[in-house]
């Protein structure tokens, strides 16, 4: 069994900043790549970044230049560095890990279960 946690969401100001984390536990063998979604209240579900095992980052174009996206192989966490937040940036966060839970099997998606992140004055 795999478990995500993520933590950091809250209430910010427009311009202001979080730090979203997310925690793999559980029976891991390795993980292929994490990434942190999004939904706002009406939307579909949508991708923020990407980090693989590798080092190799991606994100959508609406937070290129605000968001970091970093991690800790070793401790099977992922960060969000979120800056200058803006109202539409508001939405329940969600980490996604695509773990291979033993030698030689297959990478399955597992995901968190959300933190809300709210900017607004």
């Amino acid at each position: 069994q795999v478990q995500l946690v993520e933590s950091g969401g809250g209430l910010v100001q427009p311009g202001g900043t979080l730090r979203l984390s997310c925690v793999a536990s559980g029976i891991i063998f390795s993980i292929k790549s994490m990434a942190w979604y999004r939904q706002a209240p009406g939307k579909e579900r949508e991708l923020v970044a990407t980090l693989t095992s590798s080092g190799r980052t991606n994100y959508a174009d609406s937070v290129k230049g605000r968001f970091t996206i970093s991690g800790d192989n070793a401790k099977h966490t992922v960060y969000l560095q979120m800056n200058s937040l803006k109202p539409e940036d508001t939405a329940v966060y969600y980490c996604k890990g695509q773990v291979n839970v033993r030698s030689g099997g297959a990478y399955y998606d597992y995901w968190g279960q959300g933190t809300q992140v709210t900017v607004s004055s």
